[in-house]
């Protein structure tokens, strides 16, 4: 262990070539006392928030966070899913898989809501990941979000050319030109794309209650599309497409393919639900956190359930199941009726406003993260200051939207348009972890094995579940399989109820049904992330190493001086005097 803090007569571990190879040789030290340093929450909302400089303005309230929730939501990738899962997995009762979903959504939704109510400010999961496991694990999984999120916003945004240009008639070749020297899947060069993130850009630096004025008007119109359609589709449908497919040699009845069928529906359909989690980045930002943190989060969600389980129950009225296309399910089945072929154009512009509203929101959301990753001092701090006019994080905007522009402008990200984001359920699974943890486990007063014990037993019953259900064949020893693991991970959640008692109780909001609500949403996120294909572990994998490699290099450096010179504490007891100061 070093003696110091500082090398050198206090110079820092970058003042010079000489002194950063000489912190080097001590980074194996250093690791081992910052990687699973906490840091309190009172610290998190007083010095770490300072190094901001100037402070975001609280100027959200409920309703603000209701539409960004929604519009972060549903997007253009919400009329994808569903024909998709209603095609090839559950027919007509897709309804149910939505409604599934959705109440999965919710109660992963509580786990943000009640530590954004507890900690609201703009780190989000990076936060909450940070004072309960540890500086690395955050490190980790808020590199993976970030990177998740520039490159899902850079595929949507050429995604907005392709909708925009089939409502008025226009192929995407004659909004794209290609660049013949430049490989296959960077050659097809898109400036409207690069226009939409840098207005974006724009509109998210000059204010952020401008920029919840904006996307409330956007997600207004985009409702309003979505509901033209929902009531197009029960005007012009058919109540015996419900039940009844188009060749009689296919399953029949409201469930063609059963229980399995609505719950494979769930797990493809539930990535619709993604969106979310960028509303807790905007608690720096919301007058009354107590109240209007758990409103506009659940009520987000809870409307978005409504609207899509009327777009499921609308889409199988207008064909049979077995006729709907799986790519574009409501645009195909408007088309193939005579008269009817305008509405595909409605359909396009509708999912523009929904890219637009998506778009806008992510952003909002990768800017924060990167703000408070770079309060927390292992990212430069030139990320983490915020404008003294504008009250926004405007360096870590015009970085990330920057960045974003550029690979939207060359890069083909096609393969991310399908919403499936492996970091982002990673990071669903770890604050799952995390809120049961901080519930149970008072450090320096409770012993934090049992809990640690638990959610690796939990976790590993689940992937087991998982794995059974993906991989096993059909019959009865898979049902005996699955019978099994499931019964094994209630009795291990039931026995740790009732075993180990709760260390604290949340003093504002908290999660209901505690330790079951978390559960449910660890085993979905385990679920769903063993759904993935093996790319995207690949990616996942590399962009972790990539993570890693800058932690070791310099994360670790640079938050061990700001240790050292007091920019930074790390208590075992956490000051809830001064975090109840703050929050009145």
């Amino acid at each position: 262990m070093e003696a110091h803090y500082r090398n050198h007569g206090g110079d820092t571990s970058f003042s010079s070539l000489r002194v950063y190879l000489n912190s080097l040789s001590h980074t194996p030290s250093r690791f081992s006392r910052r990687a699973i340093s906490v840091s309190p929450s009172y610290d998190e909302m007083s010095r770490v928030r300072a190094v901001s400089g100037e402070q975001m303005r609280r100027t959200l309230r409920w309703y603000d966070l209701v539409g960004l929730g929604i519009g972060g939501m549903i997007g253009a990738g919400v009329f994808v899913p569903t024909g998709r899962a209603s095609r090839l997995l559950a027919g007509p009762s897709i309804v149910f898989s939505y409604a599934i979903a959705g109440l999965c959504a919710l109660l992963s939704a509580f786990c943000y809501t009640e530590f954004a109510v507890h900690l609201p400010v703009a780190g989000g999961a990076f936060s909450y990941i940070r004072i309960t496991f540890g500086e690395f694990p955050a490190f980790i999984t808020g590199a993976n979000l970030i990177m998740d999120y520039v490159m899902s916003n850079a595929a949507v945004s050429r995604g907005f050319t392709a909708y925009l240009g089939s409502a008025f008639g226009l192929s995407t070749s004659e909004w794209r030109f290609v660049v013949s020297g430049l490989p296959n899947g960077f050659n097809e060069i898109d400036p409207v794309a690069v226009l939409v993130v840098l207005a974006v850009t724009f509109i998210i630096c000059y204010s952020t209650r401008e920029s919840s004025k904006v996307n409330m008007v956007l997600t207004a119109l985009h409702i309003a599309f979505i509901v033209f359609v929902i009531v197009m589709g029960f005007w012009k449908g058919d109540k015996k497409n419900l039940t009844r497919p188009a060749n009689p040699e296919n399953p029949s009845g409201f469930f063609p393919f059963g229980a399995s069928g609505v719950f494979n529906g769930a797990a493809m359909v539930y990535l619709s639900y993604i969106g979310y989690d960028a509303v807790s980045t905007m608690a720096e930002e919301v007058r009354d956190p107590v109240k209007d943190i758990p409103m506009g989060i659940s009520g987000s969600v809870a409307i978005v359930i409504v609207l899509y389980c009327l777009m499921a129950i609308s889409m199988s009225m207008l064909l049979p199941y077995d006729l709907i296309d799986p790519e574009a399910p409501y645009a195909a089945a408007f088309s193939k009726s005579e008269g009817w072929e305008w509405v595909t154009k409605v359909v396009g512009i509708g999912a523009s406003f929904g890219i637009l509203t998506s778009l806008l929101v992510a952003m909002l959301g990768q800017a924060r993260y990167m703000c408070v990753i770079g309060r927390s001092r292992v990212v430069p701090t030139w990320f983490a200051k915020v404008h003294p006019k504008t009250s926004t994080p405007v360096n870590a905007s015009a970085f990330l939207g920057i960045f974003t522009a550029a690979l939207a402008l060359f890069t083909d990200l096609n393969v991310l348009l399908n919403l499936v984001s492996i970091g982002t359920l990673f990071v669903f699974y770890m604050v799952a972890n995390a809120v049961i943890f901080r519930r149970y486990v008072a450090v320096g007063y409770t012993r934090p094995w049992p809990t640690l014990s638990f959610l690796c037993l939990f976790s590993i019953t689940s992937t087991v579940f998982t794995l059974v259900w993906k991989l096993a064949p059909s019959g009865s020893p898979k049902w005996f399989m699955l019978g099994a693991s499931g019964v094994a991970a209630i009795a291990i959640v039931q026995i740790f109820h009732c075993v180990v008692p709760q260390a604290r109780t949340p003093e504002f909001w908290g999660v209901p049904l505690m330790p079951w609500t978390p559960c449910v949403s660890i085993f979905l996120n385990i679920f769903l992330l063993g759904s993935l294909d093996a790319p995207s572990y690949i990616r996942f994998g590399f962009f972790s190493g990539l993570a890693v490699l800058v932690y070791v290099f310099y994360s670790v450096h640079a938050s061990y001086d700001a240790e050292g010179d007091g920019s930074l504490d790390f208590k075992d007891v956490e000051s809830f005097e001064g975090i109840n100061r703050i929050l009145s």
